[in-house]
């Protein structure tokens, strides 16, 4: 008798430890999140307000900009700049994006690079006009928060890796003369990627590119010189 009631303790206690174990935390689910808006919620959060004659600048984009970060860390440290590139976005992903990562911040002015991730996964629905209105929206809402916009024409891309029956060059280059259009009729900076990497087939410079799409630090060198130009360009430009 004596042994059993040994055992029913001990039973006892080994349930009540198994009781106290905690359980597994289960992965947040993020499938509901289609814009990434969760990837720089803490970063902005923690990132305090521009000082007194800070002049801020996002960079809104896909994988160039996140990538350029990782190549060359030192260029946006040494900067007001705020890398907000998200890898794979398309331009309405970044258009939701727009007020967190953007306006909130409360820059100077914002570089917006969109339309090749749009293009690339193009299923036959993608059109330079749709790409262009999500543009159009995020060029408004930065002016009615006095950002000062910067428009890019995209990298030249004459083949995507994962994709080679898209066929982007000419493409690319007819988003970009409507991109160059609409910031001259709305007084908008042009940030010219598309010229210092081109190829003679319309695409990038095989010194420049990783993968005929991604610079490599050589490229996001000559990237850098023309940025700093339109970045000027914009910041002295009235309201």
């Amino acid at each position: 008798m004596k042994y059993c009631l040994i055992i029913a303790l001990l039973a006892l206690c080994s349930d009540n430890n198994f009781a106290q174990q905690p359980a597994h935390a289960q992965k947040e689910d993020f499938s509901d999140d289609w814009a990434a808006l969760s990837k720089y919620k803490n970063e902005n959060a923690a990132l305090p307000a521009p000082a007194v004659g800070e002049k801020r600048v996002v960079f809104l984009g896909s994988s160039i900009f996140e990538f350029w970060k990782q190549k060359d860390p030192k260029y946006f440290s040494s900067h007001p700049y705020i890398d907000r590139g998200i890898s794979g976005q398309i331009s309405p992903q970044l258009l939701i994006r727009f007020r967190q990562d953007v306006i909130d911040l409360k820059p100077a002015a914002v570089i917006i690079l969109a339309g090749s991730n749009d293009i690339s996964n193009d299923k036959g629905h993608v059109t330079n006009e749709g790409i262009m209105d999500h543009i159009k929206s995020m060029s408004e809402l930065a002016r009615l928060h006095n950002i000062k916009v910067i428009l890019c024409k995209y990298l030249p891309v004459y083949e995507y890796p994962w994709n080679k029956s898209i066929k982007p060059a000419e493409k690319i280059v007819d988003l970009n003369n409507m991109i160059a259009t609409y910031a001259k009729e709305n007084n908008f900076t042009v940030l010219d990627y598309w010229t210092p990497l081109v190829n003679q087939r319309k695409g990038q410079k095989k010194e420049l590119t990783i993968d005929g799409v991604h610079p490599n630090l050589a490229g996001y060198k000559i990237m850098q010189e023309v940025t700093e130009k339109a970045i000027d360009q914009a910041l002295e430009k009235r309201k």
